[in-house]
Formats: C-alpha cells, structure tokens, sequence
C-alpha cells in the first residue's frame, strides 16, 4: 500500500448547511485540520524578545502572549503534518483487526444471547455485545466519522457515509460533534457539549434553581447516554425557556425516529424475538449490554472534558482567535486517561482526549506516540497537561457536577431579590443558601478527608 502525502478535505455534512466540516478557528488564514498547511513560522516562548508583555487573550494562560500561543499552534502544526504523511499500511492493518474483533464479538454476543436463559450465557452475551457496541462506537465510528480513514479510499471507512450502532444518526452526529462540538469547544454558549443542554457544568452558566437537580440529571443522562446523545442536536432545553421551534426541528426528529425505530427493533425485538420462549432472558442481556455501553461511554466523555484542571471559556475571549489560540484551548478544554492497551483501545483512545482534540483527524491509535512531544511543549510553555486514573477523573467530575448545583451565597442573593422569580421559589432558594451555608461548615473536614482518601486510593 502507497503511504498518503496528504488527507484530501472531506465534509461530514450538507455543505448547503455549514461552510466547513471541522473546527475552525477565526483568522485570516484558517486552520481545518482535514487541509494540512504548513506550519507558519514562529519561535518559542522563550525566545520572542519583542512579544508583548501585556497577559495573553485566554485568561486561563495569561503568561502566554498572542506570539507565544501561535508558537504553540506551529509545533502542533508541525507534529501533525508529520503524523499524516507517515499513514500508510500499519494504519490501515490496524482499524480491519479492530472492525474483524468487533464483528466476531458481536456475532458471539448474539449467539450465546439465544441461550440467554442459562445464566454463564447470559453473562457471556452482555460481556460481548457491551465490548461489540463500545468498539463499535468509539474506537470504530467515532474515529472513522472523524475523518481519520478517509485516505485509504474504502467506502466501509468513509467518514461521510459510516453508520454506527447506537440512536443517534450519524450524520446529525457530525454537525454536534464533528463541527460545533470541535469548533467551539468549551466555550460557554457556543459549545453544547458543556452541559448537553442539561447540567450546568461551568460557573458561566448562570445558575438557576433548576440546577437543583444536576446530580439526577447527570444520572440520568449517564443510563440513557445513547438517547441524550440523539437529541443533543434538537436543542431541547429551549422547551424550558418556550424557544423550541417544533416544525424547524421536525427534519431532525423524524431522522431521530427512524434511527431509534431500527435500534429497538433490532436488539429489544428481532433478537430477543428468536429466542422464543426465552425472550425475556435474550431481551434482559440486550437491555443490559446496552447500559453498560452507555455508562462506559458517558465516563470517558465526561472525564476527557469535565474534570478538575480543566478550563472553559467565554465568546469574548475567544471572539479574535487565531489558529495558535484554538490549539492551545484544545489542550486546556481536555484531559487524558491513564491506562494500559487495552483500556485505550475500548475508551477508543478518548484515554487521550488532550491529543484527540489537537488533531482529530490523526488515527487515534496514534495518539499515545505523539503524547510525549505534546508533554514536552507543555513544559515549554507552562501549559497544564491534564492526566490521571479514570476513577478519580469521575470522581472529580460528579463532585463538580454537585457543586455547580448550589448556588453560590452571590448567585442565591441575587435570584432571591430578583422581582420576576415567584415568591415561593425565592424561599426555597433562601432555604437551599442557608442549608449550604450550615453544611459548608460541618461538613469541610470531611470532604477534605474524603478527597484525600480518593487520592491515595487511585495514586
């Protein structure tokens, strides 16, 4: 197999829609990480005598000037340019062994779901059909919908076409995921990633006491995650506040519908249907296989954007972005997952989330060779490269998630002299502030003791 120069610029949606299929940053001479440029010349930090000295345009980094970051963005720029010229046979050898091991699993799942009813099958089944649908959507269709495969060529891993096994339509998927998610990312409004619509995961988010509920949201959105993914493009939390335009959006919920329709049919009445008298027994391990997918999934995501030590952003601050500022926000909206191969390879190497929203385009089994470089200029340029085990990176998201669901003694005073709040909503807000108040108190060394324990336990 001849080794690409290049990854020719593939859309992953109507180009009637959007003007571009990926992230893009707002500069005179854009970067599409689908066409490659060259790397603009620039020097490091330490080495720019006449940068400005006055703090740099992200508050997060207020060290680095505008010179410095586009001297970050050149180095990535550099890296990634590099990594696409090398694709060639070891890539594509690659993703046909995962797509081959994802099948296999898939047909065993299925198979030993037909004796279902025999508990050693029952749990051979969820273990395989889990293991199928996690590969399949995430070392499989998220990575091939990137865009990463589209130079071998082959229509099985076009990233405009692939279908994957899960609610969401894939080409829906694109637009949230693919352009706005990567685009905007963790950027307060414009990202809707940050929160899914639901939970207020930033303090830019005004609160509300509709953020009472954050914990049983996030709950919630973590069991149905394959669902709250599907309407993640409806905007439906605009119901809330009467903004919802019903006949704008039915084009997508009719394309909702069709896919969700096949889905059900498929593992909650084909499958479990063939098993005759055993259905429930086939239906239970379909149901079950499909939860631990989704709260797998849910806990990779999560923890590559949300946990402590990562930063979210305003649209003001990132209103004159260049290309340097977009790579340098990446790495600050992200964080990695430490693990062994096999760990990366079921999280689809979201393990390596920092690497992934850098170069989403680049093979993602790739990432773990280039993190060092990534490392090392984070060294440079005293940038945060946010790592550590899963169960305290989901730890730190759900005790962020409790927070943000209080509001600060601020935010309560002001919604409890707010006019227009009813009065009985302005009582429980004064309850919920002073029962915060009280708690703070008696509960502080106890949290203190608990996020130490979590630390030692998981170092």
């Amino acid at each position: 197999m001849s080794t690409p120069t290049a990854v020719p610029p593939v859309p992953d949606f109507d180009e009637t829609q959007l003007d571009d299929a990926v992230a893009v940053p707002k500069s005179d001479k854009p970067l599409s990480p689908r066409a490659p440029e060259t790397a603009f010349e620039a020097t490091p930090a330490d080495a720019t005598p006449d940068a400005d000295q006055r703090p740099g345009p992200l508050r997060a980094v207020p060290h680095l000037s505008q010179a410095d970051l586009d001297a970050f963005g050149a180095e990535m720029e550099a890296i990634r340019a590099r990594v696409l010229d090398q694709l060639g046979e070891r890539d594509a050898n690659y993703i046909r062994r995962i797509i081959k091991a994802q099948r296999r699993l898939e047909i065993a799942g299925r198979v030993l779901g037909e004796f279902a009813f025999l508990p050693p099958a029952w749990l051979g089944s969820v273990a395989a059909l889990s293991a199928s649908k996690i590969l399949d959507n995430m070392e499989i269709g998220h990575n091939v919908m990137h865009g990463q495969y589209d130079w071998m060529q082959d229509d099985e891993l076009n990233g405009r076409t692939f279908e994957w096994d899960t609610a969401c339509p894939a080409d829906q998927w694109r637009h949230s995921h693919n352009y706005m998610h990567h685009t905007h990312t963790n950027i307060v409004g414009k990202d809707r990633d940050v929160g899914y619509g639901v939970l207020r995961m930033s303090e830019d988010q005004e609160w509300t006491p509709y953020y009472l509920g954050n914990l049983v949201y996030a709950s919630l959105l973590a069991t149905f995650f394959e669902y709250g993914v599907a309407l993640h493009d409806l905007e439906t939390e605009n119901i809330r506040t009467g903004q919802f335009d019903l006949n704008a959006k039915m084009p997508l919920i009719k394309g909702i519908v069709e896919k969700v329709r096949g889905q059900v049919l498929k593992d909650y009445v084909l499958f479990p249907a063939l098993a005759g008298p055993f259905f429930p027994a086939t239906l239970s391990a379909n149901v079950v296989a499909n939860l631990v997918r989704n709260f797998w999934t849910f806990s990779i995501i999560f923890c590559g954007h949300f946990p402590d030590g990562t930063e979210e952003f305003t649209v003001e601050e990132t209103e004159n972005e260049t290309r340097g500022g977009w790579y340098v926000r990446q790495l600050l909206g992200s964080s990695n997952l430490t693990g062994g191969k096999l760990f990366h390879i079921m999280s689809g190497n979201l393990s390596f989330q920092i690497e992934h929203h850098l170069f989403p385009d680049i093979p993602a089994h790739r990432y773990a060779e280039i993190s060092d470089e990534v490392k090392d200029a984070c060294e440079r340029y005293g940038l945060e490269y946010n790592a550590g085990p899963l169960p305290y990176q989901l730890f730190t998201v759900f005790r962020k998630i409790a927070r943000l669901s209080l509001p600060t003694d601020a935010e309560a005073q002001q919604y409890i002299d707010s006019k227009g709040a009813p009065a009985p909503l302005r009582m429980a807000v004064r309850a919920v502030r002073d029962g915060v108040r009280v708690g703070r108190v008696v509960t502080g060394p106890l949290r203190a003791a608990a996020g130490r324990r979590v630390r030692s336990m998981v170092a």
